[in-house]
């Protein structure tokens, strides 16, 4: 069965270019991003691995730590590091596991045949400290992610898990968020002194409350 948001992701001990791992300590109570790539050696792999540790200090912000996975040894990964810190002016500063045995692709969903039965698809795994899947995103091998927005979308989760909000299309950190359908609007105006606007009955607007 394949992982639904809300679920409490598995657990799984596994070697990795800082050690062994074991997923739930790893994680401790913060958030956690895995991010699945086909193989070593590869270039949109190579691209996308350096523009993690260029973006580290933005997850270490939102209290996220990152954490890939690729189906090759520790020493093929060591030996791919010293390529991406090489080629994309960067120093890859998160472990990389090692899933020979394709343990973990497997109990993430992270094969998909009818695309490529021998490597893992490009997934993202976004956990909260409770160990809750809040979200996936699986793009095709071929395509590159785009890991600026997986931080917006982190900052709606951290946003909205806090304030009774949520994002609109395209929010960005610091714009206006809509108030949930649940607070009626005389309770809204309370609730978000910085004002609400009220566009539909059921479409509230008001400013970012942790702004």
């Amino acid at each position: 069965m394949s992982l639904q948001l809300g679920d409490t992701v598995p657990d799984f001990t596994q070697d990795s270019t800082e050690g062994v791992i074991s997923f739930h300590d790893w994680i401790g109570d913060s958030w956690a991003v895995l991010f699945s790539h086909p193989a070593d050696y590869t270039p949109v792999c190579t691209t996308e691995l350096g523009e993690v540790a260029k973006l580290k200090p933005e997850f270490d912000q939102r209290n996220v730590k990152v954490i890939a996975l690729s189906i090759d040894n520790v020493e093929d990964h060591k030996g791919w590091i010293c390529d991406v810190n090489e080629t994309q002016n960067t120093t890859v500063n998160y472990p990389i596991l090692a899933d020979v045995d394709k343990k973990v692709s497997d109990l993430y969903g992270m094969i998909h045949p009818n695309a490529n039965a021998k490597v893992t698809v490009r997934s993202v795994f976004v956990i909260d400290p409770h160990k809750k899947l809040r979200l996936t995103i699986t793009y095709p091998p071929s395509t590159g992610r785009n890991f600026p927005e997986i931080l917006r979308v982190i900052g709606s989760l951290q946003l909205t898990d806090n304030y009774s909000v949520a994002t609109p299309v395209n929010w960005q950190d610091g714009e206006d968020v809509v108030v949930v359908p649940t607070i009626p609007t005389a309770e809204a105006k309370q609730r978000f002194p910085k004002g609400v606007t009220e566009i539909k009955p059921y479409l509230r607007m008001t400013p970012q409350p942790n702004k």
